[in-house]
């Protein structure tokens, strides 16, 4: 007889090594998908310490060693050289990238764009481009094939267009859309220069084949500050979106703005890491729905009843509880950043543990979130445990799709904001299937993809 537990969706994943890959795997695996490189032990242990490619380095996966890094002496942690090897050059400088004082100062000047009034300020237009999708859909025939990454991908560049830049690009979205995802395909595996840390001056094959992206980002986002600065410097009515907000914001200590280079680098970071993020975690979304008939079952209940006849609202979403605790649940089995890693400034300790200065710390959601001693099926699709009644049994530190302490992603509330409005919309408006026969595996490429895409046929509900 078929149980309960029996009947749960396990997503595909690859499978854990029994025992550490030599260094000859690793960096193969750093080629080709990260996510091979993780161990039973990883999934079993919440702290593991040994040598490795970069010298010492500690796998935590213990919440209160995380809280430890992160907020409570997260002053002895940076960002390791190896991610800013890999991000810098595209991102520059920005919010993502930047540390020390620089952060510091790019944080206090952007915190307050994205506080609580600002981001719920943002929800009509990212009703309006969802709803914009949807009526494209509606005029293609029942059954068709879609790309539900590429689809996800359309939207979430839409909702960009109306929050960021909302005089629009002066480019074809779909080409900005094509240059992200040929960007993180580019950098997404890791090349050993980077691994050993050799000089930057040395050629990396990724970085020669992101080059056209970044040279298409440089041009749009040029001309959309020297647009805006032109208006702004006339004096007439500039629009209020996020490009405004961040040439006019200043730091409230200091009165100091942002640098033009500064400007830039953190709507790159916006465009590129801001709207992987929510793509990806609709796209899980909905792969996850696809497989798991009940809960399909059960979003589009809840849909129909808290939108009803007419369009979605503001006002509405208090109600849709339960798509919001799907996102969250696609967030945990496929965070948008599946490892980030810290280089120790000084000596420190961890409960017994020493970390020695300079050694590195790693901290992996992807294993986090699926380890066996802090959650009850890890590996399965459970929205229910996001309800509210049962949130509070989540350990704060166990749970870090948008990381944790000072540098927690600053778009959090808004990337999930725009996940459950769009999931709501989509669900309210059609069904999608998995074409049979297509395997789904996640790859590491910086964020978590959809390996080859998403290829699902689409059914109109109303």
């Amino acid at each position: 007889m078929m149980t309960a537990v029996d009947a749960l969706f396990r997503p595909p994943v690859p499978i854990p090594r029994r025992t550490a890959p030599d260094m000859f795997d690793v960096l193969a695996a750093l080629r080709t998908n990260p996510l091979t490189t993780w161990t039973e032990d990883h999934f079993e242990h919440l702290i593991l310490a040994g040598e490795g490619a970069l010298g010492r380095v500690t796998v935590v996966h213990d919440p209160a060693a995380i809280r430890h890094i992160l907020v409570d002496n997260a002053g002895n942690y940076r960002k390791d050289d190896l991610q800013r090897r890999v991000l810098a050059p595209g991102l520059g400088n920005g919010l993502l990238t930047a540390e020390g004082e620089e952060w510091r100062l790019q944080r206090r000047t952007l915190a307050p764009l994205f506080s609580p009034r600002r981001v719920a300020g943002f929800v009509p237009p990212m009703i309006e481009a969802a709803e914009r999708l949807v009526r494209r859909w509606r005029r293609r025939s029942e059954g068709r094939t879609l790309d539900v990454a590429l689809e996800m991908t359309r939207v979430t560049l839409a909702v960009l267009e109306r929050t960021i830049f909302t005089s629009g690009l002066k480019r074809d979205p779909d080409a900005l859309g094509r240059a992200i995802t040929r960007y993180f395909e580019a950098i997404g595996p890791l090349d050993p220069l980077d691994v050993f840390g050799m000089p930057g001056w040395l050629p990396r094959i990724g970085r020669l084949r992101a080059r056209p992206a970044l040279r298409f980002f440089d041009e749009i986002v040029g001309e959309l500050i020297d647009t805006r600065r032109d208006l702004l410097a006339r004096g007439e009515p500039a629009p209020n979106d996020i490009l405004t907000l961040l040439l006019q914001a200043a730091d409230p200590d200091t009165g100091r703005g942002l640098t033009d280079v500064e400007v830039r680098a953190n709507i790159v970071t916006f465009i590129g890491a801001g709207h992987e993020t929510t793509a990806n975690a609709l796209s899980w979304s909905l792969f996850l729905l696809s497989q798991a008939h009940a809960a399909r079952e059960r979003i589009e209940a809840e849909v129909d009843a808290a939108i009803g006849e007419g369009p979605l609202s503001p006002e509405m979403l208090p109600r849709l509880v339960f798509s919001r605790a799907v996102v969250e649940e696609a967030l945990r089995l496929y965070p948008p950043v599946p490892y980030m890693s810290r280089a120790a400034l000084a000596q420190d300790r961890i409960g017994n543990l020493k970390i020695p200065k300079g050694s590195i710390v790693t901290i992996a959601p992807y294993v986090l979130h699926r380890h066996r001693r802090l959650w009850h099926e890890p590996d399965a699709f459970l929205p229910e445990r996001f309800l509210p009644e049962r949130r509070e049994a989540i350990d704060r530190f166990a749970y870090l799709p948008f990381g944790a302490g000072p540098r927690v992603c600053i778009g959090a509330a808004f990337a999930l904001q725009e996940a459950v409005v769009v999931l709501a919309s989509v669900v309210r408006a059609a069904r999608f299937d998995l074409v049979e026969g297509h395997e789904v595996m996640p790859i590491h490429r910086v964020t978590l993809r959809p390996g080859g895409g998403l290829p699902m046929r689409l059914s109109l509900r109303r």
